[in-house]
């Protein structure tokens, strides 16, 4: 990254790189179904709250609130358990629990999968701003519509095999599927 070899040999040493991932199973490996909003928010974050021991309730308020209205998280308070929430204002408080890491490469697992429209077009445009601010995106799908309507490179894996790298610009979805029965 940035002109270095980056050895993350843990989550926490990606993290600490920059580095930053939404799991494609949100309610399994996503949210903390028994905490709140804020709880999920801060938790991969939690160092930048601590001060001599002791989290500083003012700053995390702040950074909370900063996220629940940047990302139009529809919920009553930052204290609702976060399995109150649609599937989508629940990704979006996951994705917002990334972006207070400040990450540099956002890995995005299926993002939009089991939300609803509005929920899917407000994550797209995050994505755009976020790669016009110079963050890498890497986004993981099975929908080749979504694909094509937001990447600028796509990446055909088979079997394991890279088979195909593509301009989304150049390519039609028969190149992208037969790429994709490469190594069967």
């Amino acid at each position: 990254m940035n002109g270095r070899e980056i050895n993350s040999k843990s989550p926490l040493i990606a993290i600490r790189n920059g580095f930053a991932m939404l799991t494609e199973e949100r309610r399994s490996d996503g949210i903390f179904a028994g905490s709140s909003i804020t709880f999920n928010m801060i938790i991969a974050n939690l160092n930048s709250y601590l001060k001599k021991g002791f989290l500083r309730d003012s700053l995390i308020r702040k950074d909370v609130d900063k996220m629940v209205k940047a990302m139009n998280i529809k919920t009553p308070s930052s204290k609702t358990m976060i399995n109150n929430l649609s599937g989508g204002n629940q990704q979006k408080v996951v994705l917002s629990r990334w972006l207070l890491t400040q990450p540099e490469i956002l890995l995005l697992d299926e993002p939009t999968r089991g939300i609803d429209v509005g929920a899917k077009y407000e994550i797209y445009q995050l994505m755009n701003i976020l790669a016009d601010e110079g963050k890498g995106i890497i986004v993981v799908s099975s929908e080749m519509p979504e694909l094509l309507g937001i990447c600028d490179r796509i990446i055909v894996m088979s079997n394991g095999h890279q088979s195909g790298i593509f301009n989304t610009e150049e390519v039609s979805q028969v190149q992208i599927m037969e790429a994709s029965a490469k190594f069967i």
